[in-house]
C-alpha cells in the first residue's frame, strides 16, 4: 500500500499577498493558481524549491468563522517544518528579507533549528536535520 499526504491547507487572508510571501521570501514554487468560478475561489498550491512531497494549499478564508484562524491555525504551536539542505544560507537570507525569527538558531540532538513567523504569524521551524535522523532520510 502507498498513500501520500498531497496538500496541507493554510488559511490565508489574501491569495496574492500569500503567493508573494511564499514565492519571493521563501523561494517556494507556485505549482498552481486556478480560478474556480463555481465557488468564486482560487486553487493556489505552492511548494518549497526542490520538494517532491507535500504541498501547501493557500486557502483564503471564505467565512467569518475562518478569519480568526488566519495566522493561528495551531493555537500558537509551531505549525509547519521546513527542512533545508543549508540551514545558515536559508536563515541568513530569510533574515535579510525581513522574516521575523521568534527563536534564534539552536543546535539540537536532531540538528539545527530556528522558529520563524510567516506573513500572518503562523510559526514554522526552519530545520537542517542531521543526516542520521530518520526523517532526514525521507527528505532525500
Amino acid at each position: 500500500m502507498k498513500q501520500t499526504i498531497v496538500h496541507i491547507a493554510l488559511v490565508v487572508k489574501d491569495y496574492d499577498e500569500a503567493i508573494e510571501f511564499y514565492t519571493q521570501k521563501l523561494h517556494f514554487e507556485l505549482i498552481e493558481d486556478t480560478y474556480q468560478p463555481g465557488q468564486d475561489k482560487r486553487w493556489v498550491v505552492v511548494a518549497p524549491p526542490g520538494s517532491r512531497g507535500t504541498t501547501l494549499l493557500l486557502a483564503r478564508a471564505s467565512k467569518p468563522e475562518q478569519e480568526p484562524f488566519i495566522g493561528n491555525q495551531t493555537g500558537g504551536r509551531v505549525f509547519l517544518f521546513l527542512n533545508s539542505d543549508d540551514f545558515w544560507r536559508d536563515y541568513n537570507e530569510m533574515k535579510a528579507k525581513g522574516i521575523s525569527f521568534v527563536r534564534e538558531p539552536k543546535e539540537q540532538d536532531y540538528g539545527m533549528v530556528a522558529v520563524f513567523e510567516d506573513l500572518y504569524g503562523n510559526l514554522w521551524d526552519l530545520l537542517q536535520l542531521n543526516p542520521d535522523h530518520p526523517i532526514a532520510r525521507r527528505c532525500e
